[in-house]
């Protein structure tokens, strides 16, 4: 295994606890998504895998290599782009990147040929001599993005690398992000955005309140709050329960299978035979004379996922990460 290996890992600040345990695995050349709220501990545990903070239990390991013992090893390995770009206003895009390179002790010539090509690919090309206080937001991500690239590195980790970006912005780092993993790096990826994890992820660890709830594929999540459904809205509130037995009626089912919303009107039928049943429901409503507002097929979403297993939305905010008063510990300067 030479991706990424997080053991039971533990992290308190204080009295607070960050991480209460996380475990999870990144096989080399996957795309792995981190999915939680603000402070439900994604960037820490980006920060603990990157070397950058200590942690109380656990163990992890990044390219094969312990994030604490090998420490150096494992810097030498991965790159980082965090949630806010870490680049110089006052440099151009041209010579934020070959910086970076310079630091990663990259020769002069290297660094301006690598940077020069990725400026290309992250369409920066035109911008690359500007200095990067007239960046949009959009364009400083992917030169944030571009920074993490200078030295080729075998396993990124981007922790929320979309946030603030506006929808165009959003999409264009995607293609990015696909790309790259298309190419074979292995990929660590915090959001707290739904569409982002089902979209790049091919595998999803969901942490909320400092722990791993729940992994899978997306369609392995969203099994965990059932199959499709349909969603009948009537006119009158007063039409929902000829709608209840309608339905139970065109798909076999119990009454108490059925879902009833009275404050929208609304009735919600599990289904099996897909989008296909929206003609077998239209029937049968048609033939109880139900008067319909709208009827619609939907699948279960990872919002639906993540409500069902925390009780809450992951755009929802819980309780931030307290500050590590001292970033580097006796254990660490060690290594």
């Amino acid at each position: 295994m030479q991706g990424v290996v997080a053991e039971s890992l533990v992290k308190r600040f204080g009295d607070f606890t960050a991480l209460g345990g996380v475990d999870f695995v990144v096989e080399e050349g996957m795309l792995a998504g981190l999915l939680g709220p603000n402070g439900a501990g994604k960037t820490t545990t980006i920060r603990i895998l990157t070397t950058l903070l200590p942690f109380d239990s656990g163990r992890a390991t990044v390219g094969g290599f312990d994030v604490v013992r090998e420490a150096q090893l494992v810097r030498a390995v991965i790159g980082l782009t965090g949630q806010f770009a870490a680049v110089d206003d006052d440099l151009t895009g041209r010579e934020n990147l070959v910086l970076v390179g310079r630091l990663g002790r990259m020769t002069r010539k290297p660094a301006k040929e690598r940077a020069a090509r990725l400026l290309n690919v992250f369409e920066l090309d035109y911008a690359a001599d500007r200095a990067l206080k007239t960046y949009s937001g959009g364009m400083r991500r992917r030169l944030d993005l571009a920074a993490s690239l200078m030295v080729a590195p075998t396993v990124l980790f981007l922790d929320e690398p979309t946030t603030g970006l506006d929808p165009r912005s959003r999409m264009g780092l995607w293609d990015v992000i696909a790309e790259l993993k298309s190419e074979g790096t292995t990929i660590v990826l915090t959001t707290q955005y739904m569409e982002e994890a089902d979209r790049l992820a091919e595998r999803i660890s969901v942490i909320d309140a400092g722990r791993i709830i729940a992994e899978g594929t997306a369609d392995e999540l969203k099994v965990l709050v059932g199959g499709d459904v349909l969603e009948v809205e009537v006119e009158d509130r007063a039409h929902l329960g000829a709608t209840v037995r309608a339905m139970a009626s065109a798909f076999a089912l119990g009454e108490h299978e059925i879902t009833v919303d009275p404050e929208l009107a609304r009735v919600t039928v599990p289904i099996a035979a897909g989008a296909a049943s929206l003609t077998q429901a239209l029937r049968a409503l048609d033939a109880e004379h139900v008067p319909i507002v709208d009827v619609a097929y939907r699948r279960p979403s990872l919002d639906d996922v993540f409500l069902n297993l925390t009780g809450h939305l992951a755009e929802d905010e819980v309780r931030e990460e307290q500050p590590e008063p001292r970033p580097l510990t006796r254990r660490r300067r060690d290594t």
